[in-house]
C-alpha cells in the first residue's frame, strides 16, 4: 500500500509540474504575430514592474519599424553576434546548447543559455527572464511553435523590434535614434556592430562608451562582416559615418508609443 501511495504521489507531483507547461503547446495563439504591430511584451511588462517596485520614473521608448526599413548592416551584425546559424536552424542550436550546459555544470547554476534568436524572442514575448528548468521548457515549446508558424524574416523583424537596447529603450529604431540620432535604415556597419555588441547586457553597456569589452566585441563583429564581403571598408571610408537621414519615418497614426522608463559572435555561414 505504501509503495502504491508513493507512486501515486509522485505521479501527481509530475503531473502538477507538467500540466502548466503543456498548456504552452496551445496557448498563447501565434496567429496574431504573423503581421502587424504586437502589443507590449511580457518582458516589457516585467521591466515596468521592476521600475515600479524600485520607485524609478523611467519612460519606455519604442517605435515599430518594418524589416525593410532597418539597415541590412544591423540585421547582419545582430545575427552574427547573437545567432549565426539563424537562417539554417529550426529554432535550436544544439551545439551551442551543449557548450552552454557544459559551462552551467562547471559553474553549478543556470547562467549560459546558448539561446537562439528564436528562443530569445519566445522569452521576450511571453515569459519572464527567470533561469529555471520550468521556464526553459516553456521557452522550448514556444520556440518550436514560433518557428512553425512564422517565417524567418518575420522572426527577425519581431526580435529587432522588441529587443532591449538600454534602460527603457526597446527596438532598433528607438536605439538608433537614441544613440546615433538617425533612423535604423541609415546605420553604418560600425554603428550596427556596436549596437549588436551590447545586446548581451544592454543596461550595463553603451555603444557610445569607451568600454574595452564593447570595442573588442564590436570590432570582432565588424571584421566578420568584412571577411564575408558584407562590408567593403574602402567604400565605408569614402561615405564616412555621418548621419544620412535624421527625419523620422512616417508611422501609423494609431501606433502605440508608451513613454516610461543577455552572446557571442560565432563562425558559420551567412544568411542567404
Amino acid at each position: 500500500m505504501f509503495k502504491r501511495f508513493l507512486i501515486l504521489a509522485l505521479a501527481l507531483l509530475v503531473l502538477g509540474f507538467i500540466s502548466p507547461i503543456a498548456l504552452y503547446l496551445f496557448y498563447p495563439s501565434m496567429s496574431g504575430l504573423k503581421e502587424g504591430v504586437p502589443e507590449k511584451t511580457a518582458f516589457m511588462k516585467y521591466r515596468e514592474e521592476q521600475w515600479r517596485e524600485k520607485g524609478k520614473n523611467i519612460r519606455m521608448v519604442r517605435h515599430w519599424t518594418p524589416l525593410a526599413a532597418i539597415s541590412p548592416n544591423l540585421i547582419r551584425a545582430v545575427i552574427i553576434a547573437e545567432d549565426d546559424k539563424f537562417w539554417q536552424h529550426e529554432g535550436f542550436d544544439y551545439d551551442a546548447i551543449r557548450k552552454a550546459l557544459e559551462k552551467d555544470i562547471k559553474k553549478g547554476k543556470f547562467k549560459y543559455g546558448g539561446s537562439t534568436i528564436s528562443q530569445q524572442l519566445a522569452k521576450n514575448l511571453f515569459l519572464s527572464p527567470a533561469k529555471t528548468p520550468a521556464r526553459k521548457l516553456k521557452e522550448a515549446i514556444l520556440t518550436w511553435r514560433l518557428e512553425r508558424n512564422l517565417s524567418k524574416k518575420r522572426l527577425i523583424e519581431l526580435y529587432l523590434n522588441v529587443a532591449e537596447w538600454g534602460e527603457g529603450i526597446f527596438g532598433v529604431e528607438a536605439a538608433s535614434r537614441h544613440y546615433f540620432g538617425k533612423n535604423a535604415h541609415a546605420l553604418t556597419p560600425r554603428e550596427a556592430a556596436r549596437l549588436a555588441a551590447i545586446l548581451p547586457n544592454p543596461r550595463r553597456y553603451s555603444p557610445l562608451g569607451d568600454s574595452r569589452y564593447v570595442e573588442a566585441r564590436a570590432e570582432l563583429i565588424y571584421q566578420i562582416m568584412v571577411k564575408r564581403n558584407l562590408v567593403i571598408p574602402e567604400f565605408e571610408e569614402l561615405l564616412g559615418d555621418s548621419p544620412r537621414d535624421l527625419a523620422p519615418p512616417t508611422e501609423p497614426a494609431d501606433q502605440e508609443r508608451d513613454r516610461r522608463e543577455e552572446p557571442r559572435p560565432k563562425s558559420g555561414p551567412t544568411e542567404p
